[in-house]
């Protein structure tokens, strides 16, 4: 098949029925981690973090070890997952900051599942960080699909653990005591409560619970609690400088550490405390068998405000981080659970990405997809009924420091650096089922595949006039 016949039938696929044991639409909840490291995770090897909620979800489900996120970094990573779309075709393709506040907006024109899930008759919440657009513009999550918002509307000013607002819905909450000089309020604690609070309310019709949390994002902050405690004294510490709480405070500063290894475990332990409450509110409203709970992270570990990858062992030995394009950058955790019609302990390797959420919650949910998406549903791999699609290739775009496309086909990877230069853009080619860790360039001894796959990536690529690359 082409790639053309294959997009094609992408176009108009057809609906993949789940059909639960209570004969209704199944309740959905998406947990997204920011900066989220695939090694960071109990289930994925971590030693040195507890997440023995994250963990146990994993063996009630299915966790995969071939997912891969939008991109490298926060704004089109989400963008990806909200549209179904890949990079190369997405809305927005990078990280582009809107003053006062929030980043460039979704268009009107671009439809979110959140907004087909909406349609459908679900309740839609969505709390923690949205970063896809400020309050009144298009991009406003209550113009995406989201019948309540409440959280961090711009990326910018997640960067503070305890800033001076958060947004509900189009009323701005302000924080008593958060006043950049001192603070008084956790933000992911306020966040948490209204997103238990939402399941209180919509526990007797379908609902759609998005919970991208900030955690464990840079800053590094957590209250002095027992998370705190549990590694206060467990790793050796370098303390990190940054820009601190006070008359010279900055919003999206970075405050110093005085130890960030215990800091950066509290707040993956935290986070996977928040999980855990989900959990138990899931199965105190008696809906967990009608539930399917989706975890992840936006993109790979990051090394911003003290934070040590290397030390845990973040990426799980993959070369990378956030804003690579390598495996580090890009792999991310994936995590799926739902009693009744996912078999627990299950891992697999199908290869998936974000912009494959999108036809598969509506597969789920038994909602037709009438516009474009560059995703395959996996509910076949889910409830291990029918034949499962796969993707031709996959594709990714980073638009900063100096641009970077990247394409998986098969076993091969090209990388393509400085990607917006076509003085300065050279390529990387890696054989994933040889080399893994991306250790070796064979670009030079593979010519004719560093031409297939520039080829694929000229196809998957179009121009946007917000987020440009210059072509050669």
């Amino acid at each position: 098949m082409s790639i053309k016949s294959f997009f094609t039938l992408l176009f108009f696929s057809s609906l993949i029925t789940v059909v639960t044991a209570q004969n209704k639409r199944p309740n959905i909840i998406l947990i997204m981690a920011d900066d989220l490291g695939i090694g960071d995770l109990g289930a994925y090897g971590q030693t040195k973090i507890a997440t023995p909620n994250i963990d146990a979800l994993a063996k009630k489900g299915i966790r995969f070890e071939n997912f891969y996120s939008g991109t490298s970094v926060c704004a089109p990573s989400r963008s990806s997952l909200m549209t179904g779309q890949h990079t190369g075709h997405t809305h927005i393709r990078g990280n582009k900051e809107i003053e006062p506040e929030g980043q460039e907006p979704l268009a009107d024109s671009v439809t979110t599942f959140a907004m087909y899930l909406q349609q459908a008759g679900y309740a839609t919440g969505a709390f923690g960080k949205w970063g896809l657009g400020m309050i009144g513009t298009s991009g406003d999550p209550t113009r995406k699909g989201f019948d309540e918002f409440y959280g961090y509307i711009c990326q910018r000013q997640s960067h503070r653990y305890y800033p001076t607002h958060l947004w509900h819905n189009s009323t701005k909450v302000i924080l008593p005591g958060n006043d950049l000089t001192t603070k008084a309020v956790y933000a992911p604690e306020s966040i948490q409560e209204k997103a238990l609070d939402f399941m209180d309310q919509h526990r007797d019709k379908p609902f759609f619970l998005f919970v991208p949390t900030v955690l464990p994002h840079a800053e590094l902050a957590v209250p002095v609690d027992a998370f705190y405690e549990k590694y206060a004294n467990a790793f050796p510490e370098t303390m990190h400088k940054g820009n601190d709480y006070g008359p010279k405070a900055t919003v999206p500063g970075y405050a110093s550490v005085e130890k960030p290894r215990a800091t950066y475990a509290a707040m993956v332990s935290r986070m996977d405390a928040y999980v855990g409450e989900i959990l138990k509110k899931v199965e105190a409203l008696g809906i967990a068998d009608n539930t399917i709970i989706m975890f992840t992270s936006d993109n790979g570990a990051h090394r911003e405000g003290g934070a040590d990858p290397a030390f845990f062992n973040s990426t799980a030995g993959l070369r990378g981080f956030k804003r690579d394009l390598y495996e580090g950058g890009i792999r991310t955790p994936f995590i799926v659970s739902w009693p009744q019609q996912i078999k627990p302990n299950q891992n697999s390797k199908h290869v998936a990405a974000f912009w494959d959420i999108m036809p598969t919650l509506l597969d789920v949910a038994q909602i037709k997809l009438t516009t474009y998406s560059d995703g395959i549903s996996f509910a076949p791999t889910l409830v291990q009924k029918g034949k499962q699609q796969k993707h031709d290739y996959l594709y990714w775009e980073f638009h900063e420091d100096g641009g970077r496309q990247a394409v998986l086909y098969k076993n091969w990877k090209l990388i393509k650096q400085k990607a917006k230069s076509a003085e300065s853009a050279y390529m990387e080619l890696f054989d994933l089922k040889k080399d893994p860790r991306e250790t070796t360039n064979l670009a030079a001894q593979h010519p004719k595949v560093v031409q297939q796959l520039l080829a694929l990536i000229d196809e998957a690529h179009t121009e946007n006039a917000i987020f440009p690359f210059v072509k050669k």
